[in-house]
C-alpha cells in the first residue's frame, strides 16, 4: 500500500515538474479504464499524450483570443452573412480559412457606419486564431489608438521596439482609419508601422473613406500614394455597400414599439 502512495507522490511531482496538468488529472481514471479494456501501453500513453496535446492547444487559443484584444462578442456566429453583399459573404467565408496569412495578404475593408466592417474582420481574427489552433497570432486596435500608442513610442526612443513587437503577430488589424484626422507626425508613424509590415505580415484595415479621400488622413499626395500601394499590392478588398445594421436595428426597435 505505501508503495503504491509513494509511486503515484512521485509520479505527481514529476508530472507536476514536466508542466503535464492533463496528464496529472486523468491518468488514473485513463489506466482504469485501459486494464477493463485490456488496451496496451502504447495505446493508453497515446490516449494520455493526446489529451494533453489537446488541452495544451485550447488553452493557448484562450490565451491568443485574450492576447488579440479583439472583441469576442463580434464573432462569426453573430454575423449576419446573409445581410452581406453574395461577394462579401464568399470572401469572408474564405478569408476565414487563412491561406491569406501565409501569403502575408492585406484585408481592406470599405463601407459607411454600421455596415459590418469591423464586425467583419473581428470575426474573421477569431477565426484565425480557432482555426489555427493558436498558429496565427492576431492583434487588434483601433487605428486612433494604435497611433498613439506609436507617438508614445516615439516619443520615448522605443518606436522600432513597438514595431518589432507588433511584428510578431501574423495578422494586425486596425480598425476605423477614416475617423482619425492625423498630424504630420501622426501619419508619419502610421506610414512607417505600414511601410514595415509590407510583405511581413497580414493587415487588416477598415474604413469609411475611399482611397480618392485618404489624402485627408496621410495629408501628402505622394505618401497617400505610397501608403495606398504597399496595402493594396496584395490585398483583398471587402466593399460593404450596405445600409447602416444600427440604423435599421433602431428602425425595427421603433416601429415594434408603435404596434
Amino acid at each position: 500500500m505505501s508503495t503504491t502512495i509513494d509511486v503515484k507522490q512521485s509520479l505527481d511531482r514529476h508530472l507536476r515538474d514536466l508542466h503535464l496538468p492533463t496528464v496529472r488529472e486523468c491518468y488514473e481514471p485513463s489506466a482504469r479504464r485501459a486494464e477493463a479494456e485490456t488496451l496496451s501501453y502504447e495505446r493508453y500513453l497515446l490516449e494520455l499524450i493526446e489529451r494533453e496535446a489537446e488541452d495544451r492547444r485550447q488553452r493557448r487559443v484562450e490565451r491568443l483570443l485574450h492576447q488579440s484584444k479583439l472583441p469576442l462578442e463580434k464573432d462569426l456566429a453573430s454575423l449576419d452573412l446573409k445581410r452581406l453583399p453574395a461577394k462579401v459573404a464568399r470572401q469572408i467565408t474564405t478569408l476565414a480559412e487563412g491561406s491569406f496569412v501565409e501569403r502575408r495578404e492585406n484585408v481592406l475593408a470599405f463601407g459607411q457606419p454600421g455596415s459590418g466592417k469591423s464586425h467583419s474582420v473581428c470575426a474573421l481574427g477569431q477565426e484565425l486564431i480557432r482555426r489555427s489552433q493558436g498558429r496565427h497570432k492576431v492583434f487588434f486596435s483601433s487605428c486612433a489608438l494604435m497611433v498613439q500608442e506609436l507617438l508614445i513610442a516615439k516619443r520615448d526612443l522605443k518606436l522600432s521596439r513597438l514595431i518589432k513587437r507588433l511584428g510578431g503577430y501574423g495578422v494586425l488589424i486596425l480598425d476605423d482609419l477614416g475617423y482619425v484626422q492625423h498630424s504630420r507626425e501622426e501619419m508619419e508613424v502610421l506610414f512607417t508601422l505600414l511601410a514595415e509590415r509590407y510583405e511581413r505580415g497580414s493587415v487588416m484595415i477598415t474604413s469609411n473613406l475611399p482611397f480618392s479621400k485618404w489624402e485627408a488622413i496621410f495629408k501628402d499626395p505622394m505618401t497617400t500614394a505610397a501608403a495606398i500601394d504597399r496595402l493594396v499590392h496584395h490585398s483583398v478588398i471587402l466593399e460593404l455597400n450596405v445600409p447602416s445594421y444600427r440604423l435599421e436595428a433602431a428602425k425595427k426597435a421603433r416601429r415594434k414599439a408603435r404596434t
